[in-house]
């Protein structure tokens, strides 16, 4: 199986698992016996998601802000100081800015490309060093179907998101054979704190989209790692974000980017 078997020296590392789907991440990789190492700024909230799981495997707590160059090159390096092999890396840590580039900074645009983009290269280079010459390992890259096509109104985000897709698979490529595997999970609309840290409201984003296309974070959760147990290149959980998602991505440009400005809730609210 694509997936490592767990066992008391291994450890899956999860960025951004202080809640939402990277919490729900950790649940779901604990609940098939695999130790988790829980990765995130916000150390104190990652205590408690510890102490819910650690009555069944290992856990760990590392506090790293994934935007900072000098934490990320330490954090494989810290999970080896405790004596474990990190044979699942799971970078979901992401953040992104919502509304016109007009209106926003150079340094919140700069800032999601640093999580988004920079964090998962550097994570994945790192884990693929120590992974290709054991001829074992699991990497899954949480994308978005924001990623599958321009998205006004999210435009940077979106950018960071198709790198991630575009960067997973070309990956994948290379590791054909090498016993490690690569996986891209794509969520559509999931309740989660993301909405918020971006500064919109969650139900005026919410109006935006049909009920049928929102996803509970758990199932996205299984979902995810369900691909990377079956050792499937992408996953898009629910079927509504499947077929929008795949539309979008073939639909001429011409028709797509006025329909999407015009939709979203970020931009029709200022018009």
């Amino acid at each position: 199986m694509p997936l490592p078997s767990p066992s008391p020296s291994s450890t899956a590392i999860v960025t951004g698992a202080s809640s939402g789907i990277g919490a729900d991440l950790a649940r779901e990789l604990a609940a098939r016996s695999h130790g988790v190492t829980l990765v995130a700024r916000r150390e104190d909230r990652l205590r408690d998601l510890a102490d819910e799981l650690s009555g069944d495997v290992r856990v760990e707590v590392i506090g790293c802000d994934v935007a900072d160059p000098a934490a990320r090159a330490d954090l494989l390096a810290e999970v080896d100081r405790r004596g474990l092999t990190a044979d699942i890396l799971v970078n979901n840590a992401g953040i992104g800015t919502i509304g016109p580039v007009s209106e926003s900074t150079p340094d919140a645009e700069i800032a999601q490309v640093r999580v988004n983009v920079e964090a998962v290269i550097d994570l994945t280079t790192r884990a693929v060093h120590q992974m290709v010459p054991r001829g074992s390992g699991a990497i899954l890259n949480v994308g978005s179907t924001a990623g599958f096509q321009p998205f006004p109104g999210q435009a940077g985000y979106a950018a960071t998101k198709a790198f991630v897709r575009s960067y997973t698979d070309g990956l994948r490529g290379e590791l054909a054979g090498t016993g490690v595997t690569v996986t891209t999970l794509h969520p559509g609309p999931v309740r989660t704190e993301f909405l918020q840290t971006a500064g919109m409201d969650e139900r005026t984003f919410a109006a935006a989209f049909p009920k049928f296309m929102w996803v509970d974070s758990r199932a996205v959760a299984k979902a995810g790692i369900d691909a990377l147990a079956d050792g499937r290149g992408e996953v898009i959980p629910g079927l509504p974000n499947q077929i929008s998602a795949r539309v979008f991505e073939h639909l001429p440009r011409r028709l797509l980017i006025p329909l999407l400005t015009s939709q979203h809730p970020a931009l029709r609210s200022g018009r």
